[in-house]
């Protein structure tokens, strides 16, 4: 007999009630369920950063957390981030500026990664944010311009 268990969830300022497996991942309620696929499955394993989101306000891989423990918590995705370029936040956008991508996958981990570092330190120096990043795998970009990116996040987010 499968456990099922009602969780609600706050993902991307909405309120989502949904029943689940107890041995239901995350990334796998975002994307099958609420149909947020911005989080991408990369290796299952936690070792590429593709399905990183924000738990409350903390960047976590979401391949690592139990649906059922995300029960109460507020969830941010990549679709859930925006701001004052365009619509972009200053990460985004400073991805966008930088070249801070190329095939994207692993982009919006980046970006949820970048964003959280961002918010508890403003103005990260260049070993700070590889240092923050290194949980997260880019197997395009050798990471210089995704190290452009943030530090052009880090110089833009008042405007």
């Amino acid at each position: 007999m499968v456990s099922c268990h009602q969780i609600e969830v706050s993902v991307n300022g909405r309120t989502h009630t949904a029943e689940v497996e107890a041995r239901y991942l995350l990334v796998h309620l975002l994307r099958e369920v609420l149909g947020l696929t911005g989080t991408h499955v990369g290796c299952d394993t936690s070792n590429c950063g593709a399905c990183t989101i924000l738990l409350d306000g903390e960047a976590v891989k979401s391949c690592t957390i139990l649906a059922v423990q995300a029960d109460g918590h507020v969830i941010t995705t990549i679709e859930g981030i925006s701001g004052p370029f365009e619509g972009f936040s200053a990460v985004q956008e400073g991805f966008r500026q930088e070249h801070g991508l190329q095939c994207g996958y692993c982009t919006s981990g980046m970006i949820m990664a970048a964003t959280s570092l961002l918010d508890r330190h403003p103005d990260p120096t260049e070993g700070e944010i590889r240092q923050e990043l290194k949980g997260n795998l880019c197997r395009c970009t050798g990471y210089e311009m995704i190290v452009r990116s943030v530090r052009w996040a880090a110089n833009h987010q008042e405007d």
